[in-house]
């Protein structure tokens, strides 16, 4: 097995910097490999040095923190309800936290990237936190009934994004012509608009609760075992869900609020990741991480290039990817 996780992080790294390259270099100006490294040791032309250090960095950064937030995330909630199917987009937690950050993009603005200030950027997080932390707290207290089983949260969360997307869509109808589009590209996942900004706004706050969870990867490990068999061992079950719960709701908030509503990202890379070196947390978070970070890096770069100059969201083209891969795994379980 030590070997086997040892490969596997030596090709999944290999691919996230291909696709680290690929995506500093590939756009309407063209850099190659070579160019792109050398402006990263500050040997590039001014035009390289812009287009890289202030376009494409910043996003490709970004496109990262959101990879590990949602894979973080669904690799928790996959745990907590013991369901291959569990992921953060598809359970509410961020139709929650859109569902905030909708409502103060169309608050007050027509023109929301060029009028939002740093005061009101640094409300974005704050605001999907308290939509996600909402959206969690009706999926938990819907589905109580003399503790939470994993199989009625799971389904009261599912109720729960549907009704959530609902409202969304019918607030859209009362929106501007511009706000609309604005809300529909963002409700769809998008990285348009990042800036170093919105990077630095979230890593640090998704840093501690990665860690958080990262400590209680053996609690994780326990609970994959079942509540009978994790009471038994002398974890308090219902209080580390509830906690682990929270931790996986601020993360997958923060990716959405720089982000938008990006699904399937959280389920893709945990699963992947634990077919590749097992359930043990400590393994398959930073390999889930690794995946979830190429296949969104990928996605936005196909989304900012293969149509130009039309940028289709990069949600979308996950869900093109995951849509049926989570078929798959319902007509398998």
């Amino acid at each position: 097995m030590k070997k086997r996780v040892f490969i596997t992080s030596i090709v999944v790294s290999i691919l996230f910097v291909f696709t680290f390259l690929l995506a500093a270099s590939w756009g309407s100006y063209s850099i190659s490999f070579g160019d792109v490294i050398k402006t990263f040791f500050g040997q590039g032309s001014l035009l390289q040095r812009t287009t890289i250090w202030d376009i494409r960095l910043p996003r490709i950064c970004v496109a990262i923190v959101v990879g590990v937030c949602l894979s973080t995330a669904g690799c928790v909630l996959q745990s907590v309800t013991r369901n291959e199917l569990a992921e953060p987009g598809m359970i509410g937690i961020n139709a929650g936290a859109a569902v905030a950050v909708v409502l103060l993009i169309s608050y007050g603005s027509t023109s929301y990237y060029d009028t939002i200030g740093d005061v009101a950027l640094f409300v974005m997080p704050i605001a999907a936190i308290i939509g996600a932390l909402l959206s969690g707290f009706l999926i938990y207290f819907l589905s109580y009934k003399k503790g939470v089983s994993p199989t009625r949260l799971i389904l009261t969360g599912i109720g729960v994004n549907v009704g959530i997307n609902a409202f969304i869509s019918l607030y859209q109808l009362n929106m501007s012509k511009g706000d609309y589009n604005q809300v529909l590209t963002w409700t769809s996942g998008s990285l348009w608009g990042s800036s170093w900004k919105f990077f630095w706004l979230v890593t640090p706050l998704a840093v501690v609760f990665l860690l958080l969870i990262m400590w209680k990867a053996k609690i994780l490990d326990v609970m994959d075992l079942g509540d009978e068999i994790a009471t038994g061992l002398g974890v308090k079950v219902e209080r580390e869900r509830r906690k682990l719960f929270f931790y996986a709701i601020v993360l997958a908030a923060l990716a959405t609020s720089v982000a938008g509503n990006i699904a399937f990202l959280g389920l893709l890379g945990p699963h992947i990741a634990k077919r590749l070196v097992g359930p043990v947390h400590r393994r398959q978070i930073p390999v889930a991480a690794g995946i979830s970070s190429v296949i969104i890096i990928l996605a936005d770069s196909i989304s900012r290039n293969a149509f130009s100059p039309i940028e289709v969201p990069a949600g979308i083209m996950i869900a093109i990817v995951g849509v049926p891969y989570f078929i798959y795994l319902m007509l398998r379980e």
